[in-house]
């Protein structure tokens, strides 16, 4: 077993692709964990992709549209598009305004780059990978580490298996160059990392174990991390078999409780990897929950080896 923690371990990868069926809190863990791995030495970017910009107002600053923003602390966000990503390639491979704006406007390149397999999730990871090379980046310098926001499970597998497709169909050129690079990058599990997300529900637990089974099927690997969001806490002095006393209320939570915990012996039986489980926590999307989510993750994290027992952190108050 290596004697290196979870939390070194992922700290010490260029690229981290977190992702995971939607509506689990694939953001707010992104931060979280953008929060826990920027250091005083270590720079680290976290890339959303989302066009409706959810990561700026957890963390209590102005929205990207498209800008590197520092966070503080070494950390710093950008929304990205990938079709705007697409177009600055080009722009900066002409570099004549006049060629470059008659290229985009074209009907031939409009649809090339609507229907060219991998070519919108080649150029998010090529973007990536020009930040970790210091590539562009010439006002903040080179981020140690960046952290994708990735689309929910079936786009996110997509993202990480577009750079080998590509480079199968367009072998030649800058970009069958870029697709090899950004292929060798996605396999090599020293550089980038693959943290999946779930709450202990149904859906998004069948879709976790979906989502192990393609990046193990078309990467050869297993993802570094499952985290386990929003669980129920355990009701005091109750268990899932006890009446709640009529109280609709402890009613649900018995039931949500009982739902969590079965859910979770299912991942027991589909997850062999390390797992973190997070509480549900009483408190409003925003800089505090970003905070009180980072401490538990650092915690757990930091006390994780990368292989053997099940990770599992709690919040204060929980049991």
């Amino acid at each position: 077993m290596e004697s290196r923690s979870l939390l070194e371990r992922l700290g010490s990868r260029r690229l981290l692709i977190v992702t995971g069926k939607g509506g689990v809190g694939k953001t707010a863990i992104a931060g979280s964990l953008g929060r826990v791995l920027a250091r005083p030495r270590r720079k680290v970017l976290v890339i959303e992709i989302d066009p409706r910009e959810n990561l700026h107002q957890m963390l209590g600053i102005r929205p990207s549209g498209g800008d590197l923003v520092a966070v503080g602390g070494n950390l710093s966000i950008q929304n990205l598009r990938p079709r705007q990503v697409v177009d600055q390639l080009v722009r900066e491979r002409l570099k004549l305004e006049a060629l470059s704006r008659r290229v985009l406007d074209s009907a031939v390149y409009q649809h090339f780059v609507e229907g060219a397999p991998g070519l919108k999730e080649v150029a998010v990871l090529g973007h990536a990978l020009r930040l970790v090379r210091g590539i562009g980046v010439e006002r903040t310098g080179v981020f140690d580490l960046v952290i994708l926001d990735a689309p929910a499970s079936g786009h996110g597998v997509s993202l990480l298996a577009a750079p080998l497709l590509l480079s199968e169909v367009i072998q030649k050129g800058p970009v069958g160059d870029l697709g090899r690079q950004l292929a060798e990058l996605v396999a090599d599990a020293e550089r980038c990392g693959v943290v999946v997300v779930t709450a202990a529900e149904e859906m998004p637990v069948q879709e976790a174990l979906e989502l192990r089974e393609l990046v193990a099927g078309r990467l050869g690997r297993e993802p570094e991390l499952l985290v386990v969001n929003g669980l129920y806490p355990p009701v005091p002095g109750g268990g899932g078999d006890e009446p709640a006393g009529g109280d609709p209320a402890v009613e649900l939570w018995l039931r949500r409780r009982a739902l969590n915990e079965a859910e979770l012996a299912r991942l027991d039986a589909g997850w062999p990897g390390p797992r973190v489980e997070l509480p549900l926590l009483p408190i409003d999307r925003g800089p505090e929950l970003i905070a009180a989510l980072a401490e538990i993750l650092a915690g757990a994290l930091g006390a994780a080896p990368t292989a053997g027992p099940k990770p599992a952190a709690r919040g204060a108050g929980w049991s």
